[in-house]
């Protein structure tokens, strides 16, 4: 495994797809990840893999029943979302939506200023895309 590149990330949410193979290359698609590691499994199935998208990255995979990770497709709710900046909202919103995404909560600039959306991927996984960047608003 190469030590060039570490991720200034601390936090690496794992998603989980009952197609992972075919999440990781919508997830391109529609949001702009790269690909950068990918640990095939048997039967099609994804064991591992690392996508990123600016400094942060997200880490999809097949189930893993054994363990209770399951896809939310079909869930009658989901708890939790993942909340990624990107520089130019707009612009991701109308290739995001171009491509397949379901938006739940469209493209608005928020009182406090933040400009952003919420849309559900192939498999139901909530995502927020905007400008804001976590920390904006803390004390110093």
């Amino acid at each position: 495994m190469s030590s060039s590149y570490c991720s200034p990330s601390d936090i690496y949410p794992s998603i989980t797809y009952n197609d992972a193979r075919a999440a990781i290359d919508w997830l391109c698609k529609a949001f702009g990840f790269t690909t950068r590691f990918v640990v095939p499994g048997l039967d099609g199935r994804v064991e591992h893999s690392e996508l990123s998208i600016g400094s942060g990255v997200v880490m999809v995979g097949s189930p893993k029943l054994e363990l209770g990770r399951l896809s939310p497709i079909g869930m009658a709710g989901v708890c939790q979302a993942l909340n990624v900046y990107v520089e130019d909202p707009d612009e991701h919103y109308r290739v995001a939506v171009a491509a397949g995404a379901r938006v739940i909560r469209e493209l608005r600039t928020e009182d406090y200023g933040a400009r952003g959306y919420e849309v559900l991927d192939p498999e139901d996984h909530v995502w927020y895309f905007g400008n804001y960047r976590a920390g904006s608003y803390w004390d110093a």
